[in-house]
């Protein structure tokens, strides 16, 4: 088949040229549009307890939560000063008539409020519900914040709670990674540079990852139409669209040109290279789209979103690779290497090679190697073991944040969080269960780690009903069939403190049917939903991805090596994050606040990826292997021609992927340097590490046994199994097989 499209590509280039062009057009147009029907969110179950609370709330009390709070500090250090209460009620009255605030409450209104007092008396609370859709909620956040900025006299404010730290997030890393693309992308053109020699060379990867990246963005606007998507999908999208384009050219590439030293003309070239490299970069493609689809078993819709748009990105790159990329070679032809801005150096013979060299050293110890790395890398994932999940919050931002700062004075001056008020919703409701109602708020104020309870009956502090806020306004409290509970923690409710309090609160006794919501409960509900999907995730990458890696290599042993090898290399880079963002170790360096947990999504997400990334390795280089030993049965030189054949290659393709990656870690949000620096880690330690010392170290123990198969397997594998043995040298002088490919050899300019 591959030898088919092949020749397609040959005799229709300027047909396959003309129809990706167009594609890329109509992508570029359409997929513009993506960034409009992206959503923010997708980090909960939304079959959870958590996400039901979340639904009632929407639907039985709309728009009147409070979602914006304003820190006042007094200039004269006393917020009980009847100028201080004037000024904050000047504010309070600003931000009152802002579009899209429904409404303001705040300490003073309330007749002081003491919970919503910091305990010195220097700082008081102004809550504010902010409404609107997307953009319009945005803008009166920041016209807020522009209100307390330029408080009266007497006062200063700042502007906290969960949508202004989702509002500096989203605008820190849109910042963040329009720095990291300045970054990124003048090194890989220089990268690219380097590896190809010439600028004609050095563009076609280009070319690939337009095709891919734009792509893309066309199935995330058509998949967003549809469902919900996570603009977060973005970050992959460019990276792994760059990066992909980039192995798969390179290999293509380097391929077409070993072909042409053979003697082979520019047609016949092609068409080997697709039809050997072409295979392997389809089985490599597959690898990685499986890694990813394991991310479709969850539900929840920000890692689904990774799946929507790496599947895409990956099979784009793929079918550019062995489509566009051939057809366009066969117009380029010797002139591939044409505009060399680095001069040609003539190729080292195979058996001189570094990776060769490499190779022969590992294998002339390959247990001592063996022992050795695996030991290094099992020491290096040992902190995984103390691993502690967590949901983000606003410390993932830079302490200078504005978000950022507003709540690290909520945390460190008042006895309870009223930025971290949750909710109880009690759905069913009659008058007949006022006195239940009443019970459930104080049995839950008297638990350990509660501040107050807020309800239609009052407020409960440490078991009884006290005057203060919640008395006024019971309708906030109760309406439409249905009642909200506000609980005030007197904890820091994103930590395992919290957690534990949603347990005792989801266990207080009670005929009243309650949902708990709010953050914590959500991240409680988070664990308990990725931890029984998990396995399912895991058994699904682990079979398709051996199925896959039998079908290129015939062996049992082999896959089993490369999944045991994925996951030592996947180990250490967990134990890595653990070690630096979870204990905080080079926290200085990396300018972010560790707070002993690490996203609960992200060794998931960055598992997936990293696990197809380096089976994409895997892939090209055992592909040559099975070649080599295939043609002389010679086990251990194939593995040493495998690695020399693939190292540089595999070698260039990492580098410049971890670039892409590592330019992520320069981002202000702790969440995405942990992605860029992981990722980047995970990549580089599995191209040198893995690739160099211990797949040579275990071939080598192995020996034949490499390519053992049970006698019902072998003959699966000699009916559907993939193979790249090489073809013979062409003898033909003109095109005598008909097939519309010239096979007569044109000129050569030396690669």
């Amino acid at each position: 088949m591959l030898t088919r499209l092949g020749r397609f590509t040959v005799r229709r280039h300027r047909l396959v040229l003309s129809m990706t062009v167009l594609f890329m057009v109509a992508a570029a147009v359409l997929g513009t549009r993506a960034f409009g029907v992206l959503q923010d969110d997708g980090f909960a179950d939304p079959g959870s307890e958590s996400s039901r609370a979340e639904q009632l709330i929407d639907a039985r009390f709309p728009g009147d939560e409070p979602n914006a709070v304003v820190v006042v500090t007094s200039e004269a250090g006393d917020v009980d000063e009847p100028a201080v209460a004037a000024a904050a009620g000047e504010l309070a009255a600003a931000i009152r008539a802002v579009d899209h605030v429904a409404e303001v409450t705040s300490y003073w209104e309330l007749d002081g409020a003491p919970p919503l007092r910091s305990t010195d008396g220097t700082r008081a609370l102004l809550l504010a519900v902010v409404g609107g859709e997307g953009d319009e909620q945005d803008a009166a956040i920041e016209e807020v914040r522009d209100l307390a900025a330029d408080a009266p006299p007497g006062i200063t404010a700042a502007v906290g709670g969960e949508e202004a730290a989702d509002l500096d997030i989203a605008t820190t890393i849109e910042s963040d990674l329009a720095r990291a693309e300045l970054i990124a992308i003048p090194i890989t053109l220089l990268l690219l540079l380097l590896v190809f020699g010439g600028l004609v060379a050095a563009s076609l990867p280009l070319f690939v990852g337009v095709v891919a990246v734009l792509g893309t963005f066309l199935s995330l606007y058509v998949i967003g139409s549809i469902t919900d998507v996570s603009v977060y999908a973005i970050n992959l999208t460019t990276a792994l669209g760059l990066g992909l384009a980039i192995d798969y050219s390179l290999f293509i590439v380097s391929r077409y040109r070993e072909e042409l030293r053979r003697g082979r003309s520019v047609d016949a070239a092609v068409v080997r290279a697709v039809e050997t490299a072409g295979r392997t970069v389809t089985i490599s493609a597959l690898t990685v789209a499986v890694s990813l689809a394991a991310l479709l078993v969850f539900p929840q819709y920000f890692l689904r979103s990774f799946a929507y748009a790496g599947i895409a990105v990956v099979l784009l790159a793929m079918v550019a690779s062995v489509v566009a990329l051939p057809a366009l070679l066969s117009v380029v032809g010797t002139r591939i290497d044409a505009v060399r801005v680095f001069p040609h150096r003539a190729p080292r013979a195979e058996r001189d090679g570094f990776w060769y060299r490499t190779a022969r050293r590992v294998m002339r110890r390959p247990l001592l190697v063996a022992v050795g790395v695996v030991a290094v890398l099992l020491f290096l994932g040992a902190p995984f073991l103390r691993v502690s999940f967590g949901a983000p919050d606003d410390r993932v931002l830079p302490a200078t944040a504005p978000a950022r700062l507003a709540n690290d004075q909520l945390r460190a001056g008042f006895s309870g969080n009223a930025a971290e008020t949750f909710p109880i919703v009690i759905d069913g409701v009659d008058e007949g269960d006022a006195g239940a109602i009443d019970d459930l708020a104080a049995d839950v104020s008297a638990l350990a780690g509660v501040a107050r309870v807020d309800g239609p009956g009052g407020s409960f502090v440490a078991g009884a009903r006290i005057d203060g806020a919640g008395t006024e306004q019971p309708a906030r409290y109760a309406a439409n069939g249905a009642v909200r509970l506000g609980v005030v923690p007197a904890i820091e409710i994103v930590s395992p403190e919290g957690e534990a309090l949603i347990a005792d609160i989801r266990a207080v006794d009670t005929p009243l049917d309650t949902a708990v919501g709010g953050e914590t409960a959500q991240l409680v509900d988070t664990k308990s939903s990725l931890s029984s999907r998990l396995p399912v995730a895991l058994a699904l990458v682990v079979v398709s991805t051996a199925f896959l890696l039998f079908l290129l290599s015939g062996s049992v042993l082999v896959p089993l090596k490369a999944l045991l090898l994925n996951a030592l290399s996947l180990t250490a880079t967990f134990g890595a994050m653990v070690w630096i963002f979870q204990e905080g170790n080079l926290a200085g360096f990396f300018d972010f606040t560790p707070t002993g947990t690490i996203d609960t999504s992200m060794p998931i997400l960055m598992f997936c990826i990293a696990f197809g990334l380096s089976m994409d390795y895997e892939v090209f280089m055992l592909s040559r292997i099975k070649e080599e030993h295939d043609r002389t049965g010679d086990n251990d030189e194939a593995v040493a021609l495998g690695l020399e054949r693939t190292g540089r290659i595999v070698t260039a393709a990492a580098l410049l992927l971890s670039v892409t990656f590592l330019a992520f870690a320069t981002s202000g949000v702790s969440f995405i340097v942990m992605f860029g620096l992981g990722l980047g880690l995970a990549v580089l330690m599995d191209a040198f590490v893995i690739r160099g010392t211990l797949v040579p170290a275990f071939m080598k123990l192995a020996g034949e046994a490499n390519w053992w198969a049970p006698a019902p397997l072998r003959r699966f594998h000699d009916r559907f199994g993939v193979r790249e043995g090489a073809a013979a040298e062409p003898e033909r002088t003109g095109d005598e097989d008909d097939d519309g490919v010239d096979d007569r050899p044109r000129e050569l300019v030396a690669p």
